[in-house]
Formats: structure tokens, sequence, C-alpha cells
């Protein structure tokens, strides 16, 4: 009596909750109100899903050695990054959920990941000076990305306040790619990690830098963009690591360059209004 009682309990449980996981539950606005929605967009998330693999993926490729498959693993983890914002936005998917999920998954591919590469590559030598310079950079990526979710309705688009945690992931893992082809040195080591905490610090600055995001696929443009797209890939397929490596470090210098540039501008401004 009493398993038959067990069992028809069981069978009433299971009917109730089928899958023994925690319906996902969302507050969204609708028609000026708010109600209650479940379940998660599945598109756009299974695009950042892609990027966490890639990051994790990356990690494991970096504690084996191989370090140009965790570099080419951040760099589709970037790629896919990318996507999931601008297919929500297309798709009218956009949630809190994704918004969360798409700040966890930067972390640990363009945070974690490339401190994790950069240390095994160089930084493991260096003992805690290298440990040190790896975390640094983790923990800024960890600010900068908390500081923009909080930031994100207040600032201007056109602009990212502090160096964007994917082009200075992109700036690491490209790095290493190239610097894993030469022999390991002490002036190596240390080199990785003043430009590990460099790039980390760059990271939380208020220095602003361009975030493209003014650029509209689908609007036209004249056809020699076309050309210089093409001609941008076919440079980059002659040396991948030292091309994306330059392309990177380019862009992480644009920021401090324009920023000294209006620094000059400014006191040039009001050495000539002072001499009138």
């Amino acid at each position: 009596m009493s398993d038959k009682h067990d069992h028809h309990e069981f069978v009433e449980i299971a009917g109730a909750d089928a899958v023994p996981i925690d319906e996902h539950v969302e507050e969204v606005e609708k028609n000026g109100g708010k109600v209650q929605r479940k379940g998660i967009y599945l598109l756009p998330n299974l695009f950042t899903t892609g990027a966490l693999f890639g990051g994790f993926y990356a990690l494991l490729a970096a504690f084996h050695g191989d370090f140009a498959s965790a570099a080419m693993a951040i760099f589709a983890a970037q790629i896919l990054d990318g996507f999931d914002g601008r297919v929500a936005r297309m798709t009218n998917t956009q949630s809190a959920f994704g918004t969360e999920f798409d700040s966890l998954s930067d972390m640990v591919s363009f945070g974690l990941a490339p401190a994790v590469v950069v240390f095994s590559w160089a930084l493991e030598p260096l003992g805690k000076f290298g440990v040190a310079a790896a975390f640094v950079f983790v923990a800024c990526a960890a600010i900068r990305l908390a500081r923009f979710n909080t930031q994100v309705e207040s600032t201007d688009s056109r602009f990212f306040t502090g160096l964007a945690s994917p082009p200075a992931a992109t700036l690491m893992a490209s790095g290493v790619w190239w610097g894993s082809s030469l022999e390991l040195s002490t002036e190596i080591s240390v080199f990785a990690a003043i430009v590990t905490a460099i790039v980390g610090i760059l990271m939380v600055s208020n220095i602003k830098y361009q975030s493209f995001k003014g650029l509209d696929a689908n609007r036209r443009v004249p056809f020699a963009a076309m050309i210089i797209t093409l001609i941008v890939f076919v440079v980059v397929l002659i040396d991948p690591p030292v091309v994306l490596f330059l392309m990177a470090f380019t862009y992480a210098l644009s920021g401090p360059a324009c920023w000294a540039f209006s620094v000059v501008k400014r006191r040039f401004s009001r050495g000539s209004e002072s001499d009138v």
C-alpha cells in the first residue's frame, strides 16, 4: 500500500514538473505594463553559448601548450560575440537573461581565457609577479564589464569608455600566438607581464575608444569600401598572428593617442587665448 502511494505521489510530481530544471521567468514590458514571460530566446543565446565554448576551449588548449589553437578559439569567440547582440536586435529578442549571459560569457572568453593563455605561455616563470600581472588583467576585465553593464543606458554608444574586453583579448591572444614561435626568455616574459597589466588598466581607464557602432550594415557604402575590406582580409591571411597583433595594438594605442592629442590641443587653445 505504501509503495503504491509513493508511486502515485511520484507520478503527480513528475506531471507537475516533467523536467527537474527551474523554468526561467522574466519580467518584460508590454503595452505600457509589465508581464511575466517564461523561457528564453534560443537563437541569440546559441551564439553566446558558442562564444563561451570558444573561451573554454582556449583554456584547454593553453593547458596543453597549443597557443595557436587557443588564440584562434578566442578570435572565434569574438566573432560569435559580435553576432549575438546583432541577432537579438534584428529579431527583437533582447532580454535581461541574454544580457547577463553575454556578460558572463565575455568574462570567461575575454577576461579569464586571455589571462590564462598568456600566463601559460610566458608569465609562469616569473612566479608571483606573473600571477599578479595575469590577475590584474582578469580583475580589470571584470570591473570593465560591470561598469559597462551599469552605464550602458547613459553613455554615448559611439564610444567605449576604456578599452573593450574583446579587442583587449585579441591583443593578448595574437601576441601569444606570435610570441609562441619565438624562444621564450626572461626579457620576453617581463615584457609580456608589463603589456598584460597595461592592457588591463586600459580597460578600466576613462579613455574613449571608437566603438564603430555607428556603422549601419543596411546602409549603402562606396564600392571602394568593399575593396578595402578585401585587402584587409588578404593582409591578415599573409601572417595572421603578426597582422592581428598590429591591428589590435594600433586600436589599443588609438585611445591614449587621441586623449594625449586632445590634452595638448586644449592647452594650446588656452595659451592662445591668454596671449590675446
